[in-house]
């Protein structure tokens, strides 16, 4: 068992207040970080520019694992083996609780965030019913809008391998019912794993910029802490580039407000 079991937090919040409830995961997640500083002093792997932009196949790359169809909506998914393992662990702890979570996104390259991008971009897929491409015909309040909830390729979290998109994409749905308590779950339990929420609500926890909320959106820590730190010294804005709309990356400041732009505690 990996190090990020040894946390021990979140016996029970069931009935704590709010403010110590996410106090008390704060800490968790500070602890996740302290032995990832501590244990963790080197990359776990030689990272790069090419890697941290997803400009790889990861079929094609032996740090990648295929997520079993029983873990996922559907075959063909991949992760790093390491955020894998530390998932299948999750995955079982939180079946002891009567959680079942199920991973709907998992690795996604350059070329396949720029098949997202493009569809929403051209109008080919709609965003909030509407053909963007005429509905929004400036370039850069079309990028942001687009922005709200996709990746420009090349910014993607879901390039590395270290993060997942689990059980559903409506922020609706963990707010009642069995979403919310598997959101519950996940908030009192997923930093044991290494797993933080990089989205919360923006404008909050000192999150002024990036993507509107996802509760559905998990990263790994022990791997993701290195490659956004690699990210803040060494991407910029005029790299991001390979896809339509790319021109307005720098008058937005994506690599800052978008691959920086996440809860402080998931850095």
């Amino acid at each position: 068992m990996y190090y990020y079991t040894l946390i021990l937090a979140f016996l029970w919040v069931g009935c704590q207040e709010a403010d110590t409830k996410q106090a008390t995961i704060d800490t968790a997640i500070i602890e996740v970080q302290e032995k990832i500083v501590e244990e963790k002093k080197e990359p776990p792997f030689n990272i790069t520019s090419a890697y941290v932009m997803g400009k790889f196949d990861p079929a094609k790359d032996s740090s990648f694992v295929v997520v079993d169809v029983k873990y996922a909506d559907r075959a063909g998914l991949y992760l790093r083996f390491e955020t894998y393992e530390a998932f299948k662990e999750m995955h079982q702890a939180a079946l002891e609780d009567g959680v079942t979570l199920v991973i709907r996104s998992a690795t996604r390259n350059f070329d396949y965030q720029k098949g997202i991008w493009e569809r929403k971009w051209t109008g080919a897929r709609k965003v909030e019913g509407k053909n963007l491409s005429k509905a929004i015909p400036d370039p850069k309040m079309r990028a942001l809008k687009i922005l709200e909830q996709s990746s420009m390729p090349g910014t993607s979290r879901h390039h590395w391998g270290t993060d997942i998109d689990l059980n559903s994409f409506n922020n609706g749905y963990f707010e009642n019912g069995e979403g919310l308590k598997l959101y519950n779950w996940l908030q009192a339990n997923a930093a044991q794993y290494g797993f933080c929420q990089p989205y919360s609500p923006k404008g909050k926890d000192g999150r002024p910029h990036g993507y509107n909320e996802e509760k559905w959106h998990w990263t790994y820590l022990p791997i993701a802490v290195p490659l956004t730190d690699f990210a803040k010294a060494n991407l910029s804005d005029d790299m991001i580039k390979g896809f339509k709309g790319a021109e307005v990356a720098p008058e937005i400041g994506v690599v800052e407000k978008y691959i920086l732009g996440i809860h402080p505690l998931c850095q």
